[in-house]
This record gives C-alpha cells, sequence and structure tokens, in this order.
C-alpha cells in the first residue's frame, strides 16, 4: 500500500497502539504473562467493566456489581457486596476501579467471578 493511509485504518491502527499502551501494564506482569490470550481477555474485560460501569464514571459501584452477581446466578446481600468490595479494594474505596477489575477477574482466586 502507497500513499496516505485511508482514515479508517489509522483508526484502527491509533486504538490499537492505544489499547497495547494501556495494557502493557498487564502484559509485561509476571502475575498474568503465563495467562493464555491475555490481549484477547483485556479486551473483553474492558466491554465487561464498560457494562457494568452503570454511570460511565470509570468505577463500578455498588448497583453495578450487583448486576454483575446477578448476571453470574450469584446474587449477594448488600453486606457480601461491600465486603467484596472491601476485598478488592483493598479497603481504599467504595467503588472498583479498572486495575481492580482486571485482579480481580485474572486472579487466581476469582475463579466464580469469570464471566
Amino acid at each position: 500500500m502507497h500513499g496516505t493511509p485511508c482514515p479508517h485504518y489509522l483508526k484502527i491502527r491509533y486504538a490499537l497502539v492505544c489499547s497495547l499502551k494501556k495494557w502493557k501494564e498487564y502484559l509485561e506482569d509476571q502475575k498474568y504473562r503465563d495467562e493464555e490470550g491475555l490481549a484477547e481477555k483485556l479486551e473483553s474485560l474492558k466491554n465487561k467493566y464498560a457494562e457494568f460501569d452503570l454511570n460511565d464514571e470509570g468505577e463500578i459501584e455498588m448497583m453495578g456489581l450487583k448486576r454483575m452477581m446477578e448476571k453470574l446466578g450469584v446474587p449477594k446481600t448488600h453486606l457480601e457486596l461491600k465486603k467484596m468490595i472491601v476485598e478488592v479494594t483493598g479497603g481504599s474505596s467504595n467503588t472498583i476501579n479498572y486495575r481492580d477489575f482486571v485482579k480481580m477477574m485474572l486472579g487466581k482466586r476469582s475463579a466464580v467471578l469469570k464471566l
């Protein structure tokens, strides 16, 4: 292909480069390095995260977590959800950010949470 690339190609390339930069942290992390299909899983997790970020604020709040657990077929009480958030965030927040979400979904203890 010679000349100027088409705008559609440039958008796709830009999105891929941005995603790889964003995922570099996980792709280079020893904890996740052995995870098969990691890049594809991270893309899927990004979409799942957006699905449960009900306010589009970049965080999963209690209601988003409640919906996630109901979708998984394991509904939780308010107290159980609060406990999950504390466990995932280390008690530092009342919401789950993307980094904590990835850690929760790819972590070894998260078999119940696989979507």
